[in-house]
């Protein structure tokens, strides 16, 4: 498999909640996009995202593929059923819909996802869910 389908075939998998997705992550995953690293922490992370927005589907916009790097941009759709995750805690759940914006930059060596790094749209979900503006009121036209 190409490095694309290979990331492909585990997005695919994940959607699917097919444990099968994680044979082609490799066991050392370098993930700097934070959290918990390696196979187990990847799973860990999307078990989380599970959780958190009910069972969340992905529609993916593009992917551009470079040598060993492959890019995903995608939109996760769910529903915010809990607040697990680190960017949510504290927050109650709303049940609101949520459309949370992703960029994912994937490197694969040997057949396997090696490294990871996102891009994230967190103040749109936080927006989705009433948390944003953080503190402040959340009418703020810029008039006074």
């Amino acid at each position: 498999m190409t490095p694309a389908e290979t990331v492909l075939a585990f997005h695919r998998a994940a959607e699917l909640r097919d444990g099968s997705a994680f044979d082609l992550v490799a066991e050392d995953l370098v993930q700097h996009a934070a959290g918990p690293q390696g196979r187990e922490g990847l799973r860990q992370t999307l078990a989380t995202l599970d959780h958190d927005l009910d069972h969340p589907t992905a529609t993916i916009h593009r992917v551009v593929a470079q040598d060993d790097l492959v890019v995903v941009h995608l939109t996760m759709h769910g529903r915010h059923v809990g607040s697990t995750m680190p960017l949510l805690v504290d927050q109650p759940a709303t049940g609101n819909a949520v459309a949370w914006d992703f960029i994912h930059i994937w490197r694969v060596a040997d057949g396997s996802i090696v490294e990871h790094w996102a891009c994230r749209d967190d103040v749109g979900l936080l927006a989705q869910v009433g948390a944003w503006p953080r503190g402040e009121s959340a009418n703020r036209s810029g008039h006074h």
